[in-house]
């Protein structure tokens, strides 16, 4: 089904008319990790008539490419792709169909990008779907199983799955708002891991975004981000671009007085990521300290007894 044919749309089941979300109009290239991205095909390949696709997990740092991943997958499968953000106060009718006041006065129904790609046999993300709420997330469980279906109850309505319609969600590996049900989590699988790329293909992410930057200022970028990377400072790609953007606007805002391109880049760093971001290795030391690395073993004798109580099992014998 074509683009143009989905943005002006209306599906109808039962007695309920939906009106349907647009498509996703722009696509980014897949740059690097080509083996995650064959793993997200195989995911939503079906190999026999009794066979099902997988709606898989992708896990990772914030702004390594996670949607960009989604989006040349769809690319690859020539299907249209719709994208839900989650959030923390997402409710299962955001996720599945919403009651609208018309100018009428009627009430109208609009169907989510979920729902859209359920009917049209398109492709859903669901992006940073560990915000999510376990509420939203049990309106799923159907879909994400043999089933296939999800249960508007605002609509009053039960819509099936299109048998080309695939999903897959996002995930960032940090701190979640909420905290994933296991039941869920059963049903989002595989789990595909994201990573840092290397220096080759984080040199090309950067020419792909930015084509008009030098090479000093690319080169620049790229070094402070595979520094970050071998120190395990989450500094990803999203931020060198916006490092780049913020440092050549600079560059060319005063011609009457121009920064050196050292300059900006610094100041650009230093506004988009914060002044702790000048020096990698103490950032990472003080990280390493938040995290308790630095703090010595207890052992049990420890715990009960001072270390030169005669009762502690190892304290040092001369004692």
């Amino acid at each position: 089904m074509s683009q143009e044919a989905v943005r002006a749309q209306t599906v109808r089941i039962d007695d309920i008319t939906l009106h349907l979300s647009q498509p996703v109009l722009t696509h980014q290239e897949w740059i690097g990790q080509a083996d995650v991205l064959k793993q997200l095909l195989a995911c939503w390949l079906v190999v026999h008539e009794s066979d099902l696709p997988l709606s898989p997990r992708l896990v990772g740092p914030p702004g390594i490419g996670k949607t960009t991943l989604g989006m040349a997958a769809a690319k690859r499968r020539t299907q249209n792709l719709y994208i839900y953000q989650c959030t923390s106060d997402t409710r299962p009718e955001d996720l599945l169909v919403t009651p609208v006041l018309a100018e009428s006065g009627k009430i109208v129904y609009h169907a989510s990008p979920l729902v859209t790609a359920m009917v049209t046999g398109g492709i859903c993300l669901l992006d940073e779907g560990n915000r999510m709420n376990e509420k939203s997330w049990a309106s799923l469980a159907p879909l994400l199983d043999q089933r296939r279906f999800v249960e508007s109850v605002i609509a009053g309505i039960t819509v099936p799955a299109h048998l080309d319609f695939r999903c897959c969600v996002t995930m960032n590996d940090d701190e979640s708002t909420y905290e994933v049900p296991d039941y869920i989590l059963s049903r989002l699988q595989p789990t595909l891991a994201v990573d840092f790329p290397n220096r080759e293909d984080e040199m090309a992410i950067l020419r792909y975004h930015l084509p008009f930057a030098g090479e000093d200022m690319l080169n620049l970028t790229v070094d402070f981000l595979q520094q970050a990377h071998g120190l395990n400072l989450e500094f990803s790609p999203r931020d060198g671009i916006h490092i780049l953007q913020y440092a050549l606007k600079r560059l060319s805002q005063d011609p009457d007085h121009p920064l050196s391109r050292d300059a900006a880049w610094r100041e650009a760093l230093e506004r988009v990521l914060g002044e702790e971001a000048l020096d990698l290795d103490s950032l990472a030391e003080q990280r390493r300290r938040a995290l308790g690395s630095d703090i010595p073993g207890l052992s049990l004798g420890g715990f009960f007894f001072g270390a030169d109580d005669p009762l502690n099992p190892d304290a040092d014998e001369e004692n």
